[in-house]
């Protein structure tokens, strides 16, 4: 079993006694996408549940060239678990104040944008003029800064934020456990953590400061959510970091290894791909719709269960595509911008996606699915 350094740890960051990133790192090392032959993908595709080795002949060049017959059983098991039913969300951005250093993203330290924070009396407001439109589900997000926006401010949003929505996610630096139990106490529900791409070497060269740096205690995060109460966690790689079969690999075992240790979990994943934003260098990996499509489809068959989301980093004619295929929750109405003006000053990254919460739901309905405002009741 690989050895994993933690000696990276800052005061503050929680251990925990857990042994899934050393496993998720051995069944990394062993993956070839090239060793994959077309026998192999059917033969995973012929399977009722699929192992690590279906699951990663589903992202071998071998499966690309046949799509659709993946296509059919990753649509098959979407209509199975989740009908024709989408759920829909809105994330509403707290803060871009960042202490990290990562070189592709529009929050980083040393990206030049403007800075700011929602009070939570502004973030009120927010949430009214969205919980306005019918969603019941919203995702709060900070950028990795504890100084410029502290547990206790978040807890802050948070409680606001479960007077006008019924489910509550929050994706911002990784906690500890305390720390997630007490926003679950606010009213947060869900955990979303990007670990961005899961080879420690490239992890190293992208991370270069801030918190964030620490590849191990954010890998831990889900399971440390978990432990702390949280309902549901999702997960996600970058793609376009790096070798996007591999990262896509890592983050599907990472999720499934989670799931198996704690059945009760609501596991989910987004699939991002890279995109543009203020000052964005030009060395990432091109990642297609296509290859985009393979991984989502993978998901799906691999964790039926799983819940998938597709943001507005995304094409609408993909987002449309790509729903009651394999996906079943979509961002709506979304502004990247914490004042909401996206004028390219403060975003995190450029969206493909404009549309409104209300042409979203009309271009689901035109395509017999059923927009879900809420599928969650709190207790």
């Amino acid at each position: 079993m690989s050895s994993v350094d933690r000696s990276e740890y800052t005061e503050g960051m929680e251990r925990i006694d857990s042994n899934i990133l050393e496993k998720v790192l051995d069944e990394a090392a062993g993956f070839d996408a090239q060793s994959y032959t077309e026998r192999d993908v059917r033969t995973a595709l012929s399977n009722d549940a699929l192992s690590i080795g279906d699951f990663a002949a589903l992202l071998s060049p071998a499966a690309d060239g046949m799509l659709e017959e993946v296509a059919v059983r990753a649509k098959d098991e979407t209509r199975r678990r989740f009908g024709n039913a989408v759920g829909l969300f809105t994330p509403i951005y707290l803060s871009n104040h960042c202490d990290g250093g990562c070189v592709y993203c529009g929050f980083s330290r040393d990206s030049g944008i403007k800075r700011t924070a929602l009070s939570p009396e502004d973030a009120e407001r927010k949430m009214r003029a969205v919980a306005s439109t019918g969603l019941t589900d919203v995702l709060l997000l900070t950028g990795e800064s504890r100084s410029m926006s502290g547990v206790r401010y978040i807890g802050e949003c948070v409680r606001a934020a479960s007077e006008h929505f019924r489910s509550v996610g929050i994706e911002v630096y990784p906690l500890n456990v305390s720390e997630y139990a007490y926003l679950r106490e606010c009213g947060a529900d869900s955990v979303t953590v990007f670990q961005e791409t899961y080879d420690p070497e490239a992890y190293a060269e992208l991370h270069l400061s801030g918190q964030k740096k620490v590849f191990s205690y954010r890998f831990d995060a889900q399971e440390r959510a978990l432990q702390g109460g949280m309902r549901g966690v999702a997960f996600g790689a970058l793609l376009g970091l790096g070798d996007a079969a591999k990262d896509a690999f890592s983050c599907g075992v990472h999720a499934h290894m989670i799931q198996r240790k704690y059945p009760h979990a609501e596991i989910s994943f987004s699939v991002p791909r890279l995109r543009p934003f203020v000052n964005s260098p030009s060395y990432v990996n091109p990642v297609s719709e296509r290859r985009l499509l393979q991984v989502a489809m993978a998901y799906r068959i691999f964790m039926p269960s799983a819940g998938i989301t597709v943001s507005t980093r995304e094409s609408p004619s993909f987002r449309d595509n790509v729903i009651g295929l394999c996906a079943t929750r979509i961002s709506a109405g979304v502004s990247v911008s914490v004042d909401g003006g996206d004028d390219g000053n403060d975003g995190q990254f450029d969206i493909s996606d404009e549309r409104s919460v209300a042409e979203v739901r009309r271009a689901l309905e035109e395509r017999g699915m059923q927009p879900v405002f809420n599928d969650y009741v709190r207790t």
